[in-house]
């Protein structure tokens, strides 16, 4: 019998595709170039499974077209935005995701982006390397002191959960969340944290907001100008969510005219894209989507996949389907 055919989008950790390699017949992208929706189009209609990962674009378009062979979309990520959801599932297609694996990678990322601009890492950085430092000086790149302070969390599950956790316990920070659904006082306060009504509470009651919620649909450009302007005028936006949660011009002008005081991004609108306005402006850092970036956290993510794609091709339900 012969073995179902997989076809990675990128280059994987090399531990993940050797068992992918075992168990299916993969076809690997060895330039590890990102592939064009059309492209992916075409891979629909020749593999029984595709595996992507958050950089891909799966529109509805992709989808379109006839004679489509694959059964089931194995992404690499917890984030699934970039997949046409319901026009997968309209072709009978599985998706599944990788949950839980990069939870504490993630709140690592952010917790490193809240430290960073907030005492002025990135600046302080450029300067050494500039060869611009003239020495220790009392009133040199003063930066805001982060422990005692209030974090607004928007979006409280595994990765705002984890992200709390480091935040109040390893900081002594007042933490308050905003979430779609109540979540338990006892829950929460097992995070130091309490639940505020609405997203401009959190707002108005934070110095460091961060974001980690869900991308697309109705968190698309959740951050506007509006609601940055709703922020403290000495806050920092912190966003290692998804990129389209925020608009991206819009706090552009606000770091630029000290609507809030800085911003640390991982994640863009239209990576690996990164507005030019964004790169130029000093009181942000831009890591480029580092947040599952170690080796353990990618292989353990790679290996959530091939468990779900096994499960399915073995007549099983995928373990972390998502439609």
């Amino acid at each position: 019998m012969s073995r179902p055919t997989i076809l990675l989008t990128r280059r994987w950790p090399a531990a993940v595709e050797a068992v992918l390699a075992e168990r299916f017949d993969a076809t690997f992208n060895v330039d590890d170039q990102p592939m064009t929706p059309e492209a992916i189009a075409q891979a629909l209609q020749r593999y029984d499974g595709v595996l992507p990962t958050v950089s891909d674009k799966l529109p509805a378009t992709v989808f379109a077209g006839g004679d489509i062979r694959t059964k089931i979309l194995g992404n690499f990520g917890v984030g699934y935005n970039h997949i046409d959801v319901a026009a997968a599932k309209s072709q009978g297609i599985v998706v599944t995701n990788t949950p839980g694996v990069l939870t504490d990678c993630t709140a690592d990322i952010a917790m490193l982006l809240l430290l960073s601009v907030a005492r002025r890492a990135g600046e302080g950085e450029r300067q050494i390397r500039a060869g611009e430092w003239q020495g220790w000086c009392p009133t040199h790149m003063i930066g805001t002191k982060v422990t005692g302070k209030t974090v607004g969390i928007i979006g409280f599950g595994r990765i705002g959960k984890a992200f709390a956790r480091r935040c109040h316990f390893g900081f002594g920070m007042d933490v308050v969340f905003y979430n779609r659904s109540p979540v338990d006082p006892a829950e929460a306060s097992r995070y130091g944290a309490r639940q505020l009504p609405t997203v401009e509470d959190v707002l108005g009651a934070s110095d460091f907001v961060s974001l980690h919620c869900p991308g697309g649909a109705e968190n698309r450009h959740l951050m506007n100008a509006e609601r940055l302007a709703a922020m403290k005028p000495g806050a920092f936006l912190i966003n290692t969510a998804r990129g389209d949660v925020v608009d991206e011009a819009a706090l552009a002008a606000a770091l630029k005219n000290g609507v809030i005081r800085g911003a640390g991004l991982d994640v863009y609108e239209a990576e690996p894209h990164v507005p030019e306005t964004l790169r130029t402006l000093e009181n942000v850092v831009l890591l480029p989507h580092l947040g599952s970036a170690t080796e353990e956290t990618r292989t353990a993510m790679g290996m959530k996949v091939v468990d779900n794609i096994t499960a399915f091709f073995d007549g099983k339900e995928p373990p972390d389907r998502v439609a």
